[in-house]
């Protein structure tokens, strides 16, 4: 565990996966991480046990990151909490597959209303609200480029967050803040692995040069790149997927 800084971090979709996973690493770096969730605190609680008992400062925060409301509350208990806000992670999301030809649009709304409208909320917020020297990480996918069958409505959802960074970006100028997304290849995650088979999992892992799954750590080191160090990395797509074409 790093000293602790006065930064303080909202990770979305911080309760599982890949989101606690980097609620941690920022936990590390000495960052205070406010880890929230959507349905399940019970979830979010045990993020946030784990970051206090390696001595670490976090809070669980609640609430349907595409409501307005809600998420202006969850970075008001942020601000009150820890002083304010400087970093960002937005790793919640939700993935549907299936063809293009027979999506249940029900699905559709479903997926972008988390992937597209929250990420878009969360980053509203997070574009009035941070402090110079701030960082806003979306996620992307790597399948915006793989273009893999059967991803198509959640690819859609995806790349329209690609285009939300990179304006973003721009439109933050004399902030002081930087805006990226990370796109992460086969992770091994309960969202990738739940549906498909062992050689299913298996053709993922030998699809990359490194012959692996992405591991979640894996995927928070990039975040924490992001958030910290890497000042003069903004307004980009950052590939984490082992060497996935």
């Amino acid at each position: 565990m790093s000293a602790p800084t006065n930064r303080v971090a909202l990770v979305t979709g911080g309760s599982g996966g890949i989101g606690r996973a980097v609620a941690e690493r920022l936990a590390q770096d000495g960052l205070a991480v406010a880890v929230q969730y959507a349905g399940n605190k019970a979830r979010a609680e045990e993020t946030v046990s784990a970051i206090t008992a390696a001595g670490g400062r976090a809070l669980a925060v609640g609430g349907d990151v595409a409501d307005e409301n809600a998420m202006s509350a969850a970075f008001d208990a942020v601000e009150a909490a820890f002083g304010g806000v400087d970093v960002v992670v937005n790793t919640a999301g939700i993935m549907v597959l299936g063809p293009i030809a027979t999506f249940d649009l029900d699905d559709l709304d479903r997926m972008h209303r988390t992937n597209i409208r929250g990420t878009f909320v969360v980053s509203q917020q997070a574009a009035r609200r941070l402090r110079a020297g701030g960082a806003i990480v979306n996620f992307s996918t790597s399948v915006v480029r793989t273009q893999l069958p059967a991803y198509g409505a959640y690819v859609a959802s995806k790349a329209a967050v690609e285009g939300l960074t990179l304006i973003l970006a721009r439109e933050l100028r004399g902030r002081d803040i930087t805006v990226n997304a990370v796109a992460p290849g086969p992770t091994a995650t309960p969202l990738f692995l739940d549906g498909k088979d062992e050689a299913a999992v298996a053709n993922f892992a030998k699809a990359t040069p490194l012959e692996r799954l992405g591991r979640p750590e894996d995927i928070a080191e990039v975040v924490s790149f992001l958030a910290g160090p890497a000042r003069w990395v903004n307004g980009q797509i950052l590939y984490a997927n082992g060497g996935l074409a």
